[in-house]
């Protein structure tokens, strides 16, 4: 049975507006409501079409009272901060991400109308170490445990989202971990970092990147509000990238650092509005993170349209190249050749310095 009233949080972000927009026109839902703490743009809100806005701060306990008077029996949540300064400072977004949803569950948990919930989380709950397998399946955790910022906070909404399902087994649940989005028209962490047309990376370090295309992920969430899936499902683009080959697609020059001055290369990038990203975001940077989506295919019944290659691409097309990619390959060469070369002569120097001592065998024989 489709549902006849859907709540969606954090309506005023592109993904978020684009899914109420998206749930609108179809004729069987009765009523679509959108809650966010801002308004949306003019431009998004003539594409909500039927959606009833509201403006109300999840992290009130009237929140409650729309999901009440509504009778809302599907919730979609969507409103959780990846960055610090889209959410005012570390203290709000922790405040917004976890506190929030929790009211929100709260909420849920009173109203006997909720008969579904779905959770938008991030495949950034696997973490990000020298010690993760080739692929996260959804029966894994993560190998080092997040110390905070987003990926800390997802793992405490999860856990929230399955205490209350304890609480109300007679609500499906449906958890997304989604991999980083791509696309021309979305605004996420990633494509903010592709952005910049000097890209600093980690020294010694290739991540393998997973991309998931903005089409698809509004497909999914979609199909999960309107369908009958229950459980925990990774959402991913197939196959990989290396970063620095996502890097030279995009025509952008990459500048390899030692692990030490990034934290204060991130510390400028986010004083100049370039991008902000977290220690455990760059953690994800250095090592990055591959999840398997055999679920995807088989249990929940969706196969992206993009591949990993084809998502990025498609986002090429609205990123201008700071120099063509012929040229980037060619810069990028140089620099790790250099820094090859820098390398075998502090190998070469400290050989001449501290000279290794003859075998036994060899010194008996110079004696005789």
């Amino acid at each position: 049975m489709p549902p006849r009233v859907v709540l969606v949080t954090g309506v005023s972000r592109w993904l978020g507006g684009a899914l109420a927009a998206e749930l609108a026109t179809d004729p069987a839902i009765h009523r679509v409501i959108g809650v966010d703490t801002v308004p949306p743009s003019p431009a998004l809100l003539r594409r909500l079409g039927r959606t009833e806005f509201v403006r109300a701060d999840i992290r009130n306990p009237m929140i409650g009272k729309v999901v009440t008077t509504a009778s809302v029996d599907t919730v979609v949540h969507m409103n959780i901060s990846a960055t610090p300064a889209g959410a005012g400072g570390r203290a709000p977004m922790k405040e917004l991400n976890v506190i929030g949803s929790m009211q929100l569950l709260a909420a849920c948990q009173r109203a006997p109308s909720v008969r579904r919930f779905v959770l938008k989380s991030t495949s950034a709950v696997y973490g990000a170490s020298p010690r993760d397998p080739a692929v996260f399946t959804e029966a894994m955790q993560a190998r080092r445990v997040p110390s905070g910022g987003f990926a800390k906070d997802s793992q405490d909404i999860e856990g929230y989202v399955r205490s209350f399902g304890r609480r109300r087994p007679d609500v499906d649940l449906a958890v997304l971990r989604f991999t980083n989005f791509i696309g021309p028209r979305i605004d996420s962490l990633l494509a903010g970092f592709f952005r910049m047309p000097v890209v600093p990376t980690a020294l010694g370090y290739d991540a393998r990147v997973q991309l998931l295309h903005e089409d698809d992920a509004l497909a999914v969430l979609v199909r999960a509000t309107t369908g009958h899936f229950a459980g925990t499902v990774n959402v991913g683009g197939e196959g990989t990238l290396l970063l620095s080959q996502a890097i030279r697609r995009l025509g952008r020059v990459q500048v390899p650092l030692p692990t030490s001055t990034l934290g204060s290369v991130g510390r400028l990038t986010r004083r100049f509005g370039f991008v902000d990203y977290s220690p455990e975001q760059m953690r994800f940077l250095n090592f990055g993170r591959v999840v398997d989506t055999t679920v995807l295919r088989t249990e929940f019944g969706y196969a992206p349209r993009y591949t990993t290659v084809e998502a990025l691409a498609d986002y090429a097309r609205t990123v201008p190249p700071v120099v063509s990619p012929a040229l980037v390959a060619g810069i990028t060469e140089r620099v790790e050749n250099a820094v090859r070369r820098a390398g075998d002569v502090v190998e070469a120097v400290g050989q001449r310095l501290h000279p290794p001592a003859p075998a036994p065998g060899l010194r008996a024989v110079r004696d005789a």
